[in-house]
């Protein structure tokens, strides 16, 4: 039986207002809770997910894809498990096609249509949240609560998000209007307007390692609402989560009678620079990336056909002047640079701090105090291994060992990392962060991005030069965050002027249980196009405008 389009928005009417409603708002909601409690999911949620993933291993996985001769095997689990999962590869020309034929029906459900069919997507995602944790944990790393919750409820309430804004923009302007001029004399002119959303054609997402569904989801749905076709194309790494995801969406456009390959994937052998193709086809009108700055500028000077959203790299920069709570400034700070072994796009990497020390609620401390109270926080929030493997989760690939390695052989290092135990998973490659001391004419080093555990206390002259050096390194090398601790009115107002000057978001005095490095939909914003990290901010009108075209057809009424 067929579930139309226009009947899927029906279901989800009050769930779609509401979240228009929550980006206008701008406070905090969330359609899709974030605890894997039992009250929250159901008592036998949690291991019917389990069971789900663990029926998935070993076997090729269950998903159409046009033209497919031939499957790739590319996943290893950070934590040991052995995954031995296959996946249909096809071939750009098919998989573009295929995407393309759908196009016509897809536009004529209009935007309240396909946001309905997105919004039953994201439902049905969310019913098998516990199963996408499992795939999100084995293939990028991150422990199990935070797959759960980043990979999980927090990425579907991206894609809500995204949802609501583009329905929101699309529908601006009415789908039917009349036009009538005032004449001197005479009847005047009237004109019947119809206006309608067209895609600018097929979108590409191209996944990242480290967050697969969060950083996919904004795109994927916003490119889908706004009447595109999208190619999901995930990392090597990390490609079971996107494809329940594309599976998912294939299941619903069925049911909604529409071409099931309006959402395809595009899975490659490591090496095999699929996504450069696709992205320079000249069917593809969108591009959607995550992950290295070479990669993203590439895609920008390459695929200039297509409108390029990318989130890259940068340098996350923390000021630090005063505080008056200086035990619960090193908490929060120990625990964004631990979050996931740091292997965040919005961890600190550069901790500024003027030669003279900071003005702290315990007194004054020296740069190189500092430094080792940090490190003294960060056994204190590690010290226990189990705990500790709740919060780092392990390390992603070889590429984020390589530079802690590399990291371990500068001199200034204050703060070996050191290697933790998973009982559950004896696998599992599990470091702590690695803090080193810099000074501010050490630019070599710290103006280069060290993805992963690895963190510098760089001494500056003082907090104005702090502040200059902090814009200039963004300015340039770009940044996802900026924190500053102070104590002093003019000094959080001069960091905010540098932070406009620098283009980049700024955190004030966090010091509780709210961190940089994490960003909540509907709230808060991710991202900006105001410096070289990125070209979009999640999730912001721009982030949806580019996806589509509106085209008139007017009609004269005769009298």
């Amino acid at each position: 039986m067929v579930t139309t389009p226009a009947e899927f928005y029906e279901r989800h009417r009050e769930l779609l207002d509401r979240a228009i409603q929550a980006t206008g708002a701008r406070d905090y909601w969330s359609a899709f809770p974030e605890s894997p409690s039992k009250s929250v999911y159901g008592e036998d949620a949690a291991l019917a997910g389990e069971r789900a993933f663990q029926a998935l291993l070993g076997h090729p996985f269950p998903i159409e894809v046009p033209g497919a001769t031939t499957t790739v095997s590319t996943e290893r689990s950070p934590y040991g498990t052995e995954l031995n999962l296959s996946y249909p590869k096809g071939e750009p020309a098919a998989l573009i096609s295929a995407a393309r034929a759908g196009i016509k029906a897809w536009r004529d459900a209009g935007p309240h249509g396909r946001a309905g069919v997105a919004a039953e997507i994201l439902t049905r995602l969310n019913a098998r949240i516990f199963e996408i944790a499992h795939a999100v944990q084995h293939t990028t790393g991150q422990a199990f609560v935070m797959a759960f919750q980043a990979g999980g409820a927090h990425a579907q309430d991206r894609g809500l998000e995204a949802v609501a804004v583009t329905l929101a923009e699309t529908t601006r302007i009415p789908a039917r209007s009349t036009w009538s001029k005032p004449q001197r004399s005479g009847e005047p002119p009237v004109l019947e307007r119809t206006s309608t959303v067209v895609g600018r054609g097929v979108g590409l997402v191209i996944g990242c390692t480290t967050f697969p569904t969060w950083n996919s989801y904004p795109g994927l749905f916003a490119s889908l609402v706004a009447g595109n076709p999208v190619i999901v194309k995930p990392h090597p790494g990390a490609v079971l989560p996107l494809a329940i995801t594309v599976q998912v969406a294939q299941e619903v456009l069925r049911e909604a009678g529409l071409d099931p390959h309006l959402v395809g994937l595009a899975v490659e052998e490591r090496g095999d620079g699929i996504a450069a193709e696709l992205a320079t086809r000249p069917e593809v009108r969108v591009v959607d990336f995550t992950g290295s700055s070479e990669f993203g500028s590439w895609l920008e000077a390459n695929a200039r056909q297509a409108v390029v959203y990318a989130e890259k790299a940068g340098l996350n920069t923390v000021v630090l002047d005063s505080t008056a709570d200086y035990r619960g400034l090193l908490r929060n700070l120990a625990f964004s640079l631990s979050l996931y072994s740091g292997q965040m796009c919005t961890t600190p990497q550069n901790l500024l701090v003027p030669t003279g020390g900071i003005g702290t609620d315990e007194g004054h401390k020296s740069p190189g105090q500092f430094a080792a109270d940090l490190g003294a926080a960060l056994d204190k929030l590690l010290g226990d291994p189990k705990r500790a493997a709740g919060t780092l989760g392990a390390i992603v690939n070889d590429g984020v060992l390589a530079r802690l390695t590399e990291a371990g052989t500068l001199p200034g290092v204050l703060h070996p990392s050191a290697t933790i135990a998973d009982e559950q998973f004896p696998a599992a490659v599990i470091r702590t962060p690695l803090v080193a001391r810099l000074d501010a004419e050490d630019e070599k080093v710290y103006t280069r991005e060290w993805f992963g555990p690895v963190s510098f206390v760089i001494t500056t002259a003082d907090t104005a030069h702090s502040l200059r050096l902090f814009t200039t390194t963004v300015r340039q090398h770009g940044a996802l965050t900026a924190s500053v601790h102070s104590t002093s009115e003019e000094v959080l107002a001069a960091a905010r002027e540098a932070a406009l000057d620098a283009g980049v978001h700024l955190v004030e005095n966090f010091t509780g249980g709210v961190f940089v490095n994490q960003t909540a939909a509907f709230g808060d914003l991710h991202g900006t196009p105001a410096n070289p990290a990125a070209t979009a901010s999640l999730t912001d009108a721009a982030f949806v405008t580019g996806r589509f075209v509106t085209l008139e057809s007017r009609r004269e009424v005769t009298r």
